[in-house]
């Protein structure tokens, strides 16, 4: 394929084999292709796939979405409408601005086609996002905003934290992701467990129905991303957690600790600290989407993330029993291509 050949290549060598480079210079050019309406229509007419559903209350012009992580601070809003994704998920952002882990922080496995980071929530903070958010307005298609706790703010202060963000940016969110499953941020994962859980998703569900009702509106769906490397059994308290709570969805899953199914060739870089997406998260993302499925008798919507490569990857995390996916990395790895081929594919079943 053309991006594979030789786009990728290109942008690789201009930026001197720096992921985080490219990275940035391709949501910079997103960015300002989001000025452009003639240029966005062509992506478009090359891109879009119409496949209609209404999950979580909201309608998708098509069940594949963009995960957060590549579009933090909603910079090119505009442009993934036209290349095909059906939903925009941004952030995760923190109530704090920060800058995130010291650099480097994202590898490239290129041939295990996966990433390594350990990127550390990098981000202009909500007020900023808000800002950006009521100046530019949000997408065609529905916004979710991943939130998560700020560095600086103690663990016995997250729920506050949380809080914070969830009250500035709830006029533009379609729905709200709750991250407690980056293994970037020193003890986030710890919020993970029943009782802090529990105590966050009380206080969020009570400020999101109190924001909701003074606007005269439904309360946005809080959904909750979980991470792989839960066992069953915490994975079931976490799922029971969030049944307790009224927890819209989940979104199931973030990165990974493991270091299995690495390539030989890529094997230097099992010692780098940070979580590990693209394709041998394939089958542990699976597995615990079929479980919370399970566990939840079909009845808690999931978003279903981790290894999504190609088309039949989305079939079977679709036939595990999600309602909709999401790429990250097969997107940076893969291009735009991607999407077109995902979306097809699930129009077809």
């Amino acid at each position: 394929m053309l991006f594979d050949r030789l786009l990728r290549p290109a942008m690789y060598r201009l930026s001197h084999n720096d992921p985080e480079v490219v990275h940035e210079r391709t949501v910079r050019a997103l960015s300002t292709l989001s000025g452009l309406p003639p240029a966005l229509a062509g992506l478009q007419r090359l891109y879009r796939v119409d496949s209609p559903a209404t999950v979580l209350g909201l309608r998708f012009p098509n069940r594949v979405g963009l995960a957060a992580g590549m579009d933090k601070d909603g910079r090119a809003l505009t442009a993934w409408p036209a290349l095909g994704f059906g939903f925009v998920e941004v952030g995760t952002v923190t109530r704090l601005p920060q800058p995130g882990n010291p650099r480097p922080r994202l590898f490239q496995l290129t041939e295990t086609d996966a990433i390594i980071n350990r990127m550390g929530f990098n981000n202009a903070g909500a007020e900023a996002l808000a800002q950006r958010l009521a100046t530019s307005g949000t997408p065609s298609v529905p916004l979710g905003i991943s939130i998560g706790k700020s560095k600086a703010a103690a663990l016995e202060d997250a729920v506050a934290d949380y809080q914070a963000s969830l009250r500035t940016l709830h006029p533009y969110a379609g729905y709200f992701a709750v991250n407690v499953s980056s293994p970037n941020t020193p003890g986030l994962r710890a919020l993970q467990d029943r009782g802090a859980l529990a105590e966050l998703l009380a206080e969020l569900r009570t400020t999101s129905a109190d924001l909701a009702h003074r606007a005269g509106r439904a309360p946005t769906p809080l959904l909750v991303k979980v991470a792989p490397d839960l066992t069953d059994e915490a994975l079931g308290e976490l799922l029971d957690v969030c049944t307790e709570h009224g927890v819209a969805g989940v979104i199931a899953t973030n990165t990974t600790l493991s270091r299995e199914g690495l390539a030989a060739a890529d094997s230097r870089l099992a010692e780098e600290t940070g979580g590990l997406s693209g394709r041998p998260l394939a089958d542990r993302s699976r597995e615990v989407v079929r479980f919370v499925h399970r566990h939840t008798g079909g009845e808690l919507p999931i978003i279903g993330v981790g290894g999504i490569l190609g088309p039949r990857e989305a079939e079977l995390m679709f036939e595990a029993g999600a309602s909709l996916l999401q790429l990250y990395t097969g997107f940076a790895l893969h291009g735009p291509g991607l999407v077109k081929r995902v979306n097809r594919a699930l129009a077809g079943l």
